[in-house]
């Protein structure tokens, strides 16, 4: 388990932003551990030991390393190169070795199309420039009737102000860049990149959707 030195064209204040936070990110308990917990038991409900599975944005891994027990090996990647340190240290102490983590960018990451049975976006569309590029790729990446799972935080829902107090935040360094969209509207870009929503379920006030939608086999 290795994460690879990683130069092509991140956004380095991102970067930045999630390397100073990731020691006190890791020391924070879930927010919600019953919905974590389902948003698992969904995920492993359509797993296999022959699986291989790709999550972009794994901060500190302890997603992947729910998930690797039930599949065959999976590929991490996150762009904060401290997140990534501590995700290999909990690979290591649990003793698990089908996990490998990569610095790498949704937006540089290559690969070949149909490499992967299922691909993870936890708590990431929501933090990027341009989530309909990551959809494409992700469509593009993912095996005929293969998996895209996500959990993005829509704060279009409940709070569309943060469109004028967000991008403050950001210049400041004091937030990540955060795109406020609805959840109808999420959907509507997962659909438009070519995916069948299987499952969609909003847990507490329905801020958070988590979506398992499939490429057309």
């Amino acid at each position: 388990m290795t994460s690879t030195d990683y130069t092509p064209a991140m956004t380095p204040p991102s970067s930045r932003f999630w390397d100073k936070i990731a020691d006190r990110y890791a020391r924070q308990p879930v927010k919600d551990e019953a919905a974590y917990q389902k948003k698992l038991e969904i995920t492993q409900g359509y797993l296999r030991p022959d699986m291989k599975l790709l999550e972009f944005g794994c901060g500190t891994g302890t997603t992947a390393l729910k998930h690797a027990p039930f599949v065959d090996r999976i590929l991490a990647t996150d762009i904060s190169a401290r997140m990534l340190e501590i995700a290999e240290q909990k690979a290591d102490a649990a003793g698990i070795d089908n996990v490998l983590f990569e610095r790498a960018a949704i937006d540089d990451f290559t690969t070949p199309d149909n490499s992967f049975d299922v691909v993870l976006g936890m708590s990431i569309l929501h933090l990027l420039a341009d989530r309909d590029m990551a959809i494409a790729k992700v469509f593009k990446m993912l095996k005929p009737g293969g998996l895209f799972v996500s959990s993005t935080v829509c704060l279009g829902n409940t709070m569309g102000f943060f469109k004028l107090i967000g991008p403050l935040g950001h210049a400041l360094g004091v937030l990540p860049l955060l795109r406020i969209f609805t959840t109808p509207e999420l959907v509507d870009s997962i659909k438009a990149g070519g995916f069948v929503i299987e499952h969609e379920w909003s847990p507490g006030k329905g801020t958070t959707v988590f979506i398992v939608a499939r490429k057309p086999a």
